[in-house]
């Protein structure tokens, strides 16, 4: 897989065996979309190859963290940061919801959140739900949603409102800001 825009355009990285990476037209779209991150925060759930977060810091966020659970993902999240000579990010091996409560507790927030959770199981809503209930993201932080079609997304949940949604084939993007 390849990087499409920013300071790694072209950098091939790996990608782990069983997983469902974010495809380069859709990654292009997110980074369309938002537009200029440069100094902004972003945090990447189900993290899989970190792709998504690697594009954030080649197009400049401040930071990207990075979590997911699988030991193997998790590896090649790390070997892809240090081939790429990346030193802002973390990584973070935990289950997702869990990794939500900790930086509850811990007082981060982050201005862009994106998740792109396995499809038809029903997690782009829980997660989205755990959201609501956490208070993560900054007052004018987005949250980007990659889910199939047919998954069942609120327009408004808690917090967070729908204001902008992109259809890729199968694949959804949902654009979600806090009410204010």
């Amino acid at each position: 897989m390849q990087i499409i825009t920013g300071k790694y355009k072209g950098r091939i990285i790996k990608m782990p065996k069983g997983i469902r990476p974010t495809q380069q037209k859709i990654r292009k779209a997110i980074f369309d979309i938002l537009g200029d991150i440069k100094g902004l925060s972003f945090l990447e759930l189900f993290a899989g190859s970190g792709a998504v977060g690697i594009e954030a810091i080649s197009c400049g966020a401040k930071e990207a963290v990075f979590v997911e659970k699988d030991q193997k993902c998790v590896k090649i999240i790390r070997d892809n940061l240090a081939l790429l000579g990346c030193l802002r990010y973390r990584v973070i091996a935990l289950d997702i919801l869990k990794a939500i409560k900790q930086f509850s507790q811990k007082n981060e927030k982050f201005d862009i959140i994106f998740l792109d959770p396995p499809y038809c199981k029903d997690l782009a809503k829980k997660t989205l739900q755990t959201l609501a209930a956490y208070d993560i993201l900054t007052p004018y932080g987005l949250v980007v949603i990659q889910h199939f079609k047919k998954d069942d997304l609120p327009d408004k949940l808690g917090v967070f409102t729908l204001f902008k949604q992109k259809r890729y084939g199968d694949t959804l993007l949902s654009f979600y800001k806090k009410l204010c």
